[in-house]
Order: structure tokens, then C-alpha cells, then sequence
């Protein structure tokens, strides 16, 4: 598809034209998208034709719509975009946790150790997500492995989610526990050495990770 066509669907979809009919200028229009009304009028009828919006013109005045297949070219168009700029890749930046990651991948390492196939380095590396916005963004359509959770003398440790991933060659997982006291910003990561050491970060640096899917 034409890209000022696309450009004028997603204009019109921010005008919440996807929700009901809204009423636009052809002058309005054409100085959003940097074209000339004329050219907007064109598009706007050729959009048409394909089924993409409804328009209605009464007396001066023009009421656009998008359609059902209008709304799903979108969504399509959305879903590709995310899918190949995402593509399971996370930037984020090295920063300190609040200690109590050594505690809880101690509890969990036989469950680690079955589920994931190694023995993890008791801690976690915490990341501040860069890209993309957050880190569930990047986790999405990846299928996580699921460590259950158990009762241990008589507190109960919920089941976490763990996503395979690669930091400089190193295999890893992201853990994502039921319950968690981080934002969705905040990936941990648990892997079979101190990544700190290994990789050499500290607070501040930056670094990518591959999910693994």
C-alpha cells in the first residue's frame, strides 16, 4: 500500500475515526501529512474504493469512518511493525537491585537447575529496559518455561515465568515471578555466573540481550 495512504489511516485512527465518524477538512488533513487537499480528497476516495474507511459528505461538511477491514489492516500493519523491530531484542542498562535477588534465586535453583539446565550464580542482574518500552514487549509470542511454585517451611513461593536469553554469550533466563515489586522497566536476570564479573558491567552500563525463542 501507498505509504500516504497508511500515513492518512493511522491520522485518521489518532482522530479516533476507528471509534465513529469524525469530521475532517481536506486543508487540515493535507497540512499534517504535508500534501495538498487535492491529493488528500484522492487518497480519501481511493481509500474508500478498497473498503479501507466510510465517508459521508453533508452539504460542506465531510465525516470519515474507519471500516472493519480498515481497523484490521491496522492492527496487521501493527502487529508486523512490532514483530520486526522488537524481534526479541532488549536494551537495557545495568542497575542495582535492592538484595534480595541472592535470597530468592537460592530458593528457587533446584527448580533452575531442572527446568532451565544449569546452576545459577546466586543473584540476579537487574536491567533497566531502554528498548523496547518495556520488557514484555520484547518476551511477547515467546513461550516462557514455567518454574511451579512450592511451600517451603511454610511460606509459600509463587510460580515464575522464565524467558532463555543470551547477554555477551552467556546463556540466561529473565524470571518474571507472580508476584514481583518491579516495574515492568526492570528485567532480572539469572544465568550460571556472576554477570557483573564476567561481562565486566557495573551500574550505568549498557548491554543487549537476545531472546532465545
Amino acid at each position: 500500500m501507498d505509504l500516504k495512504k497508511i500515513m492518512l489511516l493511522t491520522l485518521l485512527a489518532k482522530r479516533r475515526a476507528g471509534a465513529e465518524k469524525v469530521r475532517v477538512t481536506m486543508r487540515g488533513l493535507a497540512e499534517e501529512l504535508g500534501t495538498s487537499p487535492q491529493s488528500v480528497l484522492r487518497l480519501l476516495d481511493e481509500l474508500e474504493g478498497e473498503g479501507l474507511i466510510k465517508k459521508e459528505i453533508v452539504g460542506r461538511k465531510t465525516w470519515v469512518a474507519l471500516s472493519e477491514d480498515g481497523l484490521r489492516f491496522l492492527e496487521g500493519l501493527c502487529d508486523s511493525i512490532s514483530e520486526a523491530i522488537y524481534n526479541g531484542l532488549i536494551l537495557g542498562e545495568v542497575v542495582s537491585g535492592i538484595g534480595e535477588g541472592a535470597y530468592y534465586v537460592r530458593q528457587y535453583a533446584p527448580l533452575i537447575r531442572e527446568y532451565l539446565g544449569f546452576d545459577p550464580y546466586p543473584g540476579t542482574l537487574n536491567l533497566k529496559v531502554l528498548f523496547p518500552k518495556v520488557v514484555f514487549d520484547a518476551l511477547c509470542g515467546v513461550r516462557p518455561v514455567i518454574l511451579p511454585g512450592f511451600v517451603k517451611e511454610g511460606r509459600t513461593f509463587g510460580d515464575v515465568r522464565a524467558y532463555r536469553v543470551i547477554i555477551g554469550g552467556v546463556e540466561g533466563a529473565i524470571v518474571v515471578p507472580s508476584r514481583t515489586i518491579h516495574p515492568p522497566k526492570i528485567a532480572e536476570i539469572v544465568a550460571p555466573v556472576n554477570l557483573r564479573e564476567k561481562l565486566g558491567l557495573r551500574d550505568g552500563s549498557r548491554v543487549r540481550v537476545r531472546v532465545v525463542k
